[in-house]
Order: C-alpha cells, then sequence, then structure tokens
C-alpha cells in the first residue's frame, strides 16, 4: 500500500510543470500631459516581500502601490499546469511634454531579489479638442491649457484625484438679497458651500464682519442635503449663516469675506480580478469666500417729526384695561404695532397722560419671527398708569410715523385720544398729588354786629365811619393772609419732605394689612408701590410724573447718598414692580418686601436733601 501512494506521488510530480518565478513590468508607451496612467509590476509563480517602488521622473505619483493577486489551474492531456501572480499597481500622473522615466522596480522572493527593467513613456501635448471642458481651476491652475474633464456630483468616475479641486468645483459664496435698500430697511445675507465633492471636514476660521449693519442671525445646522444650480452646473450645498441685516448709515457697505479650511473627498480607481476598485483620498483646502457690497440709500428729507426709525409696513393699535377706571386702581393702555421690518428697534409713539395720574416707566415686549425675507410680529408698549382723583380726563391723540421702502414715502398713520371717566375708589391720593393740591381754606368770616343807631344822624356816626375803615381792615386781612400762603408755598419743599417718612409710614401699615389677606396681592404691591414713589417723589421734590430709575439714581448721586444705598433702591423698585404683574399672585415674598421697604424708607429718610 504504501509503495502504491510513493508511485502516485512520484507520477504527479514527473507530469507537473514547474515555472521559476519571474518579476516584469508594464506601462502604456505614450501618454498626453495632465493625463494618469498606470504602471503594473507582476510578479509571477512566486511569493514575494519587501516590494520596493521605482525611482520616477517627470510623473507624479498619485496612487499605490495597489495590491491584486490571481492563481489558476489547468489539466491538458493528463498533464496539469499551475500558475500564481500578484500585482503591485502604480497611479502617476504626467506633468509636462518629454519623457517619463520609469526605473527598476525590485521584490524578494525566496531569499532572492527581482528587479523589473526600466522603462521609457513619451509625453506629447495635451488635446485641447472636444475633450477638453474647460473647466480649469482658479487655484494655481489658471493659464495651463490641461484636459480635465468636467466634474458631476452623481458621478464618481469624475472625482478622481488625478487633478487638483478647482475653483469651480468648490467653493464659497456671500449672497445678499438686494444690491441697493434704504437705511433700516431689511436685506437678507446668506453664506452658502457649494462643492461637486464629498466634504469629511469642514471649519470656520474667519466669519465675514458685518460693520455697519445690525444682525438677525437665524439659526441652522449646515448640511449638504440640498441641490442647487449655478451658472448651469450642479452643486450639493450649506447654508453655513442665513441672516437678515439693518443697515445703520448711508453709504456703500461692504460683507468682508470668510476663510475656511475644507477637506475633500476624491477617488482613485484600479481594476482587479473583481472589477474596478476605487479608494477615498482626502485632499487640504483653504478656501476664501468672496466679498459683497451693498449700497444704502439715505433715508428722504424732511423726516415726520413722529418718525422714531420705523423701516417697513406697519400699523398700530390701542387699548385700554380696565373698562371702569377707578382712584387707586393700576390701569394700563397699550399700544401695539404690527407689522414687517425692523420691529424689533422702533419706538412706540411718546403718549401724554394726565398730570393728575401717577405714571410709571413703560415696558415694552417684543414678539417677532422671521417671514421670507424679512422679521413680522408685534411691538407691546404698556403705559401703567394710577389715576389720583375722580373726573374726566383726556389722552391726547398723536401719530406714528414709518417709512415704506416699497414706495418710498413716509406714512403717518394716527393714534385717536382717549376720553376717560374716571369713578371715586377706596384709597387716598398719594402723598405727591397730595401736595401738590394745597390750597388756602376758605375764609371763615364772622358776622359783624349791628350797630346800634341811637343817632338819628347819619353822617358822623360810627357807621358812617365803619364804611371807611371797613374795607381797609379787610384788605389788610387778606394781605397778611396773602403773605402767609406765598411764605407757606415757598416752604412747600421743606415740607414735603419733612412729611415724606410720615406719609409713606402709613401707606406702608396699609400695605401691611393687605399683605396677611388672601386675593390682595394686586392691591399689596399698589399699596406698596405708591409708598416707595411717592417717599421718593416727596424726598428728592421731584413730580411723580417724571420719575424712573435713571434721573433717581442721578439725583440721589448729586446728593452723595452711598452706592450701597442706591443699589438698595433700586433693586426694591425693581423687584415690587416685577411682582406687582406677576402672573403667580402669590404673596410668598411680600414680608421680605415690606422689611426691604421700611428699611430703604428709613435709611433714605435720614439723609440730608439740601
Amino acid at each position: 500500500m504504501k509503495h502504491r501512494i510513493f508511485a502516485i506521488i512520484v507520477s504527479l510530480l514527473a507530469v507537473m510543470t514547474v515555472t521559476a518565478a519571474t518579476f516584469s513590468a508594464n506601462a502604456p508607451r505614450q501618454v498626453a500631459e495632465g493625463e494618469k496612467f498606470r504602471v503594473a509590476f507582476k510578479l509571477e509563480n512566486g511569493e514575494g516581500s519587501n516590494f520596493e517602488a521605482p525611482e520616477v521622473t517627470g510623473a507624479k505619483l498619485i496612487f499605490g502601490p495597489a495590491t491584486s493577486s490571481s492563481y489558476s489551474m489547468s489539466i491538458i492531456n493528463g498533464k496539469s499546469t499551475s500558475s500564481t501572480s500578484v500585482t503591485y499597481t502604480m497611479t502617476y500622473k504626467a506633468e509636462s511634454t518629454g519623457t517619463i522615466n520609469i526605473g527598476a522596480a525590485a521584490v524578494t522572493v525566496g531569499g532572492k531579489r527581482l528587479t523589473t527593467r526600466p522603462i521609457n513613456i513619451t509625453v506629447t501635448a495635451a488635446d485641447n479638442g472636444g475633450n477638453n471642458s474647460g473647466q480649469q481651476g482658479q487655484q494655481g491652475q489658471q493659464g495651463q491649457q490641461q484636459r480635465q474633464p468636467r466634474v458631476s456630483i452623481d458621478d464618481i468616475d469624475s472625482q478622481e484625484a488625478d487633478h487638483g479641486v478647482s475653483a469651480n468645483d468648490l467653493f464659497v459664496r456671500i449672497d445678499m438679497s438686494k444690491p441697493r435698500v434704504y437705511e433700516q430697511q431689511a436685506v437678507v445675507c446668506t453664506i452658502k458651500l457649494y462643492t461637486k465633492y464629498g466634504i469629511s471636514e469642514f471649519m470656520v476660521n474667519k466669519q465675514p464682519s458685518f460693520d455697519g449693519f445690525l444682525i438677525e442671525e437665524i439659526d441652522r445646522q449646515p448640511s449638504l442635503d440640498n441641490v442647487e444650480t449655478y451658472n448651469g452646473q450642479q452643486y450639493h450645498v450649506a447654508v453655513l449663516k442665513h441672516c437678515i441685516l439693518y443697515p445703520q448709515q448711508s453709504g456703500q457697505l461692504k460683507i468682508t469675506s470668510g476663510e475656511y479650511d475644507v477637506t475633500a473627498v476624491q477617488f482613485v480607481s484600479y481594476r482587479t480580478l473583481f472589477g474596478t476598485m476605487r479608494e477615498p483620498v482626502e485632499r487640504s483646502l483653504h478656501v476664501t469666500s468672496n466679498s459683497a457690497t451693498v449700497n444704502i440709500l439715505p433715508l428722504p428729507e424732511p423726516k415726520p417729526t413722529s418718525f422714531t426709525g420705523a423701516v417697513g409696513k406697519f400699523d398700530i393699535t390701542t387699548s385700554l384695561k380696565p373698562d371702569n377706571l377707578k382712584t387707586y386702581s393700576a390701569a394700563t393702555l397699550t399700544l401695539k404695532i404690527t407689522g414687517t421690518g425692523n420691529i424689533k428697534y422702533i419706538k412706540a409713539p411718546e403718549i401724554a397722560l394726565p398730570d393728575q395720574f401717577d405714571v410709571y416707566e413703560p415696558a415694552t415686549d417684543v414678539n417677532a419671527s422671521v417671514t421670507g425675507a424679512n422679521v413680522t410680529g408685534t411691538s407691546s408698549t404698556a403705559y401703567t398708569f394710577i389715576p389720583q382723583f375722580a373726573g374726566r380726563f383726556t389722552i391726547p391723540a398723536t401719530e406714528f410715523s414709518y417709512f415704506n421702502p416699497e414706495s418710498g414715502q413716509y406714512v403717518t398713520v394716527p393714534v385717536g385720544e382717549h376720553l376717560l371717566n374716571v369713578e371715586q375708589g377706596k384709597g387716598t391720593p398719594s402723598s405727591s398729588e397730595r401736595m401738590g393740591h394745597i390750597d388756602i381754606a376758605p375764609l371763615q368770616h364772622v358776622d359783624i354786629e349791628s350797630l346800634n343807631n341811637r343817632h338819628k344822624q347819619w353822617w358822623g356816626s360810627v357807621g358812617y365811619w365803619l364804611c371807611y375803615l371797613l374795607p381797609l381792615i379787610v384788605a389788610g386781612i387778606l394781605a397778611r393772609v396773602y403773605r402767609k400762603h406765598l411764605q407757606l408755598h415757598s416752604d412747600l419743599l421743606l415740607l414735603r419732605r419733612v412729611r415724606a417718612g410720615r406719609v409713606a409710614g402709613k401707606r406702608l401699615k396699609r400695605a401691611t394689612a393687605l399683605a396677611s389677606q388672601s386675593g390682595k396681592h394686586s392691591e399689596f404691591y399698589a399699596e406698596l408701590l405708591g409708598a416707595l414713589w411717592g417717599f421718593i417723589s416727596d424726598k428728592l421734590s421731584m413730580p411723580m410724573s417724571v420719575l424712573n430709575r435713571d434721573n433717581i439714581e442721578m439725583t440721589l448721586r448729586d446728593h452723595a447718598v452711598t452706592d450701597n444705598l442706591i443699589a438698595d433702591t433700586l433693586s426694591l423698585l425693581d423687584d415690587c414692580q416685577l411682582e406687582q404683574y406677576s402672573p403667580r399672585g402669590d404673596m410668598d415674598n411680600a414680608d421680605t418686601h415690606l422689611s426691604r421697604a421700611a428699611d430703604v424708607i428709613e435709611r433714605l429718610n435720614k439723609v440730608k436733601i439740601q
């Protein structure tokens, strides 16, 4: 049995043809300038290692070596033959006309070093005929007449790494919706990345600058999901920045270019037994966007006196709440401006409220969103006041003007007057109103006893002389009363300062009583704020209608009040106003605010005001 197996093995070895290992090179004899070509180094019937690429002059290495292997076996007329091969493929690009010298490549087989023969390749001038697409890039390729097929977003074969990335194939572009606008008129700025290649990395080195503009930026996440056609070519497009700009000055405003680092993905193709294979190759680029210029027209002159900077198209309405006004109860007049334009930056018209009202600083709330190429929304300004006296009052009419860039004209919208009927409510006027309306009480005249006319003769009688003396006496009394009246009014400021603490103390007591009652949140803070504003008005000798945070702070500093006391005063006013209109309506902070108010009033009362 052993002899039979041995005989079979000997027979097989006898019929098999064994071929020695060979190593050869294969390359085209001629290529065109700028053309990509491949050189294959093939090892047959051997297991190689330590492949050494050849030295090459006149061509640029693009990719390699790419390794592929194959095995084949055949039996003919009872004779079996087999072969193996390993191919090392190098991809080059012809740089200029002339000759390319491919040196010897080497590989080690069974401890023996095998080499290929050198190869010379002739490089001819590039064909500028119909196969040349004319897509010569702006990044180091201007002036070259090389053949470069057009890159397509849908064709990976055109995205090969044998040519550079043209400025026509990948760029960042600043686009303005309008070339010319008026001051404060919205213009949309969009910054987009256009690319025919895949992007593996994108980094912003320098953002474009928007000097002379107010910016309303729209948040968005950049992605290459969109496809756009630009200059007759298709691109994957990512929106890097989308914002609405409002120019603040006339003239020519320039948006400077940005700088970006981009990594584009190209491909290298090579053939294998299984077909054409492609390997991705990353190419790092530094891209600079274009700059954009917008001509800004000045707003026409003359401007209406009621124009406060609104540019766009707007309407204005007013509302008053509550419907039934009563003394010592807060009311709110709201001006709502609705429309499209620079809604976030406009100023509502001023409202002249009667002097008999305690008026608080107006509060503005803007609710706007981007609609198309502009911003649409509402700007509501609330004027809160507290009537101090019953009666009929008038809030005079006013106007609101805006500039319509579509018509190039100013539009004035009338704001009608409001007739207010204030009924008597519970409570007392604020200290400032009481002091502002002090007057002399009517004189109480005592009847003069009739003279007993005991004499029949009228001439020379007491009654006769009284008719002369009585007017003089009355005139003297009136003169004295008038002097006291003048003296009283000359000391009015001092009297207000002296009484300020006492009046504030009474209102704090009423606020304390309200703090212990549920459901009295609004009344409590109205009383507490009335005590604070009234005390400050009396202490600083300032009318209630002109009081606000800025002039309170400035006046206190003029009288050398400490920074801590100023900060405590302003902070308390802010907290109480915020709490008054809080929708929570609870009294959790009432005791704290009462304690703070008493402390601030006590400390301010000790300050000497000249």
